[in-house]
């Protein structure tokens, strides 16, 4: 009895384990995660594109310039092909390195969306 309790223990720790690393160490499961600083005086925000965009979604602050960070290493599917319709931004990424967008200072309730060209991945930042 004592040992098929044990065993089912273990069991939920490893399948519990295992959610937890599919959803994203530590993100809320919807891709959302903590890529947002400040630095003199401006916000900066990081987003990988590789095989869509990590992570999907981004919390900053209203009010205040914003520098977006879209980094690539070895990306070449669709990911690399970035639009953002209420910037009216388009551009291809570079395979591997850092692109910077200058984002405006946007109003509190805002939500921002990004898309690669044929709409199979975005993200989206929520202004609050």
């Amino acid at each position: 009895m004592k040992a098929t309790i044990i065993s089912i223990l273990i069991s939920v720790l490893l399948i519990g384990g295992a959610i937890w690393l599919i959803n994203g160490q530590g993100t809320d499961g919807e891709g959302e995660a903590s890529n947002t600083s400040i630095v003199g005086g401006k916000q900066i925000i990081e987003i990988k594109a590789k095989g869509g965009y990590s992570p999907r979604v981004t919390y900053a602050k209203s009010g205040m310039p914003t520098l977006l960070k879209m980094k690539t290493q070895g990306t070449f599917d669709c990911s690399s092909s970035l639009v953002i319709p209420s910037l009216n931004y388009r551009t291809n990424l570079q395979p591997s390195g850092e692109t910077e967008i200058e984002i405006p200072s946007q109003k509190a309730g805002i939500v921002m969306k990004g898309l690669c060209s044929m709409g199979m991945y975005n993200f989206q930042i929520r202004f609050d």
